[in-house]
């Protein structure tokens, strides 16, 4: 989706690139002296000074993100985010300059802000999908100087060989990054007539059942419940225990838990499950010519 900045956010933006390009830069040792006081003493002052003379860093790392159609000035303000986490986390006796450290954690919190707002469907949910969501465009215009509109199987072999991922994962990205986000209430095809003009919601398919279902399963499956209830009092009070136990609960219990229980061989409570089993069969059979069309199994 694409996101314009406004005449007045164009002049901030200018504004405040011209200002961070008057910040002097850092020579090493006065870049650590600063990181050293700020891990250590917590002088916030050297961490303005810090992190103002990375500014121009920020802005050029945001700049090459410009093509995702979101507003510079977001891209921008995101990257300063970045590199405020890399001066929480920089430790400057490591011997690594800052702006090398800070890089890094600027272009992830770009990315991570692109990805959250490129499209309001999520996008890049693995490692393999925000690296191809980031550099598939780069490679489709090294296949055939970009002349070719759609990936071939062989191009997205190529593709998921240079990034390391697979061929299906280059398959959902390509979809995603050629299709942009669809509305469900706009019109499949344009119509002269209010009444006659199909959105695509029409075409989604509803997975629940229709309201006249509903109704006839729940009465079905009070139907069902009396009719069990019924033939569970064919049983006595041993074949019920164990019924109950071994059928009727989440987790059935062990034959030789029951027989423990119930003082008897596990042997003997499979004999007494499969006899009282063949009771409420012959209890509904009674009831109903047909136990599978009733919904009880056979």
């Amino acid at each position: 989706m694409a996101h314009m900045d406004t005449p007045e956010t164009q002049r901030a933006n200018r504004r405040y690139m011209k200002s961070a390009m008057t910040v002097p830069l850092l020579d090493e040792q006065h870049e650590f002296e600063l990181a050293r006081r700020w891990k250590e003493e917590k002088d916030e002052q050297s961490l303005h000074e810090l992190t103002r003379a990375y500014m121009r860093l920020v802005i050029s790392l945001a700049t090459r993100f410009r093509n995702y159609g979101l507003p510079y000035g977001d891209l921008i303000q995101e990257g300063n985010v970045g590199l405020m986490q890399a001066a929480a986390r920089f430790e400057p006796e490591r011997g690594v300059r800052f702006s090398t450290y800070a890089s890094w954690w600027i272009r992830a919190a770009i990315q991570d802000y692109i990805l959250r707002n490129w499209s309001i469907v999520r996008t890049g949910t693995t490692a393999a999908h925000k690296s191809l969501f980031f550099n598939l465009r780069r490679l489709r215009a090294l296949i055939a100087n970009g002349t070719r509109q759609n990936l071939t199987e062989e191009d997205r072999i190529f593709i998921a060989r240079k990034l390391g991922v697979g061929a299906r994962d280059v398959e959902t990205i390509d979809a995603r990054l050629t299709s942009g986000d669809r509305s469900l209430n706009a019109t499949i095809a344009d119509s002269t007539s209010a009444e006659s003009s199909s959105e695509w919601q029409d075409l989604l398919r509803c997975e629940r059942p229709l309201p006249d279902e509903e109704v006839m399963e729940s009465h079905d499956g009070l139907q069902r419940a009396r009719w069990i209830e019924d033939a569970l009092e064919s049983l006595n009070e041993r074949e019920l225990t164990i019924i109950r136990e071994r059928r009727l609960r989440d987790e059935a219990v062990t034959l030789e838990t029951l027989g423990t229980r119930l003082g008897i061989s596990k042997e003997r409570v499979r004999q007494i499950e499969h006899a009282a089993l063949r009771k409420l069969r012959e209890a509904l059979l009674s009831k109903v010519s047909d136990p599978e069309e009733a919904g009880f199994l056979a």
